[in-house]
C-alpha cells in the first residue's frame, strides 16, 4: 500500500515505522471508499504523528481527550515538521482519521451512549414496528426519539413506567410547550407517537390499561397551513447555480430536475438506483418508502439528459448500484439529509429563504405550478403519488388566480 502512494525510500520508511500492518489496514480501507492519493499520503503522515504522539502500541485503549491533547501538540509551530500552525481544517481532519482509525482497530475508548431505564423496552417496540407494522427506518426513529424523550424526562421524576398517568405525559408535554420549543403541530405528532407506545405497552402488561386511550393529541387539522413552496422565479434561478461544467453542478442538476420535474420526495431520490432507468421504455421507476409502493414515471427529456451527463461524466464506479453519491470520500450514496443540504446550501446562496422543508419546497412548488397551469387534482395526485384526494387539495388554498377571480366579484350589500 505505501509503495503505492509514496516513492520507494519514503515508503520503505513508512513501512518500517511501528504498528505498519495496522496502519497500512486503515489506508487500504480508505482506498476502497474512494480516497485519492493526496488523501492517503496526509493520512499516513498522521498516523505516525499520532503513534508517535500517544506512544501507541498493540491494543492500546486511547480516548477522545487524548486525541485532542495530541492535536494541540501536533498542531503548534513544528509540531508536524512545519514553521507555522495548523488550520483548523486541518486539526479536525487529523481528529478524525484517528478517531476513524482507533475505532477501525478497536482501541478507541468511547463513553456509552446515555441510556434510560426503559431503553431495553424501546428497542422491542422499535423491533415490533419494523417486523410487525413493516414501518419505514425513517418513521421508526421518529417513534423511538419520542418514547426515548418521554422517558428520559420520567427518569428525572424517578417514576416507574408501571405507574405512568396522563398527568406525567401531560406534564411533559405542558413543560415544552410553555419553553417555546414546540407548537400545535409538534405537540400533535409526539402525542400520536406516545400513544402508539403505550398501547403496544398494555398489551405486553408494562402500564396500566388505559393510558393510551387518554393520550388525546391537540386538534391540528393537517392542511390548515400552506405549504411553503417557491415561487416558479425562484426555481428557476435554482435551477441555474447549476449550469456550471464542475462535476458537483453536473450531480446536482440531476437531482434538481428530478425534485423540480416530478415534486418527488427526498427518500425517493436517494433511493434511485441504475436498474430504475428504462433508457430503451423512456421510464423512471421510483420506490415510494412513504407509501410502500414503486410508481412509474414518463422520462422526459431533459431530465434524462442531464442523469446521463451525470452518470458519463461524474458517477463514480464500483461503489453499487445507487444513483447518487457523495463527491468526496468516503464514497457512499446520498441519503435525505445530504439532499436536503443540497438544496438548502443552493437556496441560501442565491438569499432565498424557503422555510425549514427543504425538498419538499420543490415538491410543493410542483404542485402548485401544475395547479397554477390548469391542471387537474386528481393529476397532480398522481404525480405526487396521493392516495388520498384530500392530500392535493391544499394546493387548490393558493391557488392565486382562483382568489383573484373571488377578490373581483361585488360583495357590496353582504357585509
Amino acid at each position: 500500500m505505501f509503495e503505492e502512494i509514496f516513492f520507494p525510500r519514503t515508503a520503505e520508511r513508512y513501512r518500517a515505522a511501528p504498528l505498519v500492518e495496522q496502519r497500512e489496514r486503515y489506508l487500504v480501507h480508505l482506498r476502497e471508499t474512494g480516497a485519492e492519493r493526496p488523501t492517503l499520503r496526509k493520512c499516513a503522515n498522521d498516523q505516525l504523528s499520532l503513534v508517535r504522539l500517544l506512544n501507541l502500541k498493540e491494543g492500546s485503549r486511547v480516548r477522545l481527550s487524548q486525541i485532542e491533547a495530541a492535536t494541540a501538540i501536533w498542531s503548534q509551530p513544528k509540531g508536524r515538521r512545519c514553521d507555522r500552525s495548523a488550520s483548523s481544517k486541518a486539526k479536525a481532519r487529523f481528529v478524525t482519521h484517528a478517531v476513524r482509525w482507533l475505532r477501525l482497530l478497536g482501541w478507541l475508548d468511547e463513553p456509552e451512549r446515555e441510556r434510560h431505564p426503559h431503553h431495553a423496552k424501546v428497542a422491542i417496540f422499535e423491533k415490533w414496528l419494523r417486523q410487525e407494522r413493516g414501518l419505514s427506518t425513517a418513521t421508526i426513529q421518529d417513534y423511538c426519539r419520542a418514547t426515548d424523550h418521554f422517558f428520559f424526562r420520567l427518569a428525572g421524576k424517578g417514576v416507574p413506567l408501571s405507574a405512568v398517568r396522563m398527568t406525567d405525559i401531560d406534564d411533559v408535554i405542558t413543560a415544552e410547550h410553555k419553553r417555546g420549543a414546540w407548537n400545535r403541530r409538534t405537540m400533535h405528532d409526539y402525542a400520536q407517537r406516545l400513544r402508539a407506545f403505550f398501547r403496544f405497552a398494555e398489551t405486553r402488561g408494562w402500564c396500566v390499561r388505559g393510558v393510551a386511550n387518554g393520550i388525546m393529541p391537540p386538534r391540528f387539522m393537517r392542511d390548515e397551513g400552506v405549504p411553503k413552496g417557491l415561487k416558479r422565479v425562484d426555481v428557476q434561478r435554482l435551477l441555474a447555480t447549476t449550469e456550471g461544467d464542475r462535476p458537483v453542478d453536473k450531480r446536482d442538476r440531476a437531482i434538481l430536475m428530478l425534485f423540480i420535474a416530478y415534486g418527488l420526495r427526498a427518500g425517493e431520490v436517494g433511493g434511485l438506483r441504475l436498474d430504475d432507468l428504462s433508457w430503451k421504455n423512456e421510464i423512471l421507476r421510483v420506490r415510494c418508502p412513504k407509501p410502500g409502493r414503486t410508481n412509474t414515471y414518463p422520462l422526459s427529456q431533459g431530465v434524462g439528459d442531464a442523469i446521463l451527463r451525470y452518470i458519463r461524466e461524474v458517477r463514480p464506479s464500483g461503489f453499487g448500484r445507487a444513483l447518487f453519491f457523495t463527491m468526496r470520500a468516503p464514497i457512499r450514496p446520498l441519503d435525505r439529509r445530504a439532499l436536503g443540504k443540497i438544496v438548502k446550501d443552493r437556496l441560501a446562496s442565491l438569499g432565498i429563504i424557503a422555510g425549514k422543508r427543504g425538498t419538499h419546497a420543490l415538491r410543493h412548488a410542483a404542485a402548485q405550478h401544475l395547479l397554477d397551469q390548469g391542471m387537474s387534482m386528481k393529476v397532480i395526485g398522481d404525480l405526487l403519488g396521493h392516495r388520498d384526494p384530500s392530500s392535493t387539495a391544499i394546493y387548490a388554498k393558493v391557488n392565486l388566480a382562483a382568489l383573484r377571480e373571488v377578490a373581483t366579484l361585488d360583495l357590496e350589500g353582504l357585509s
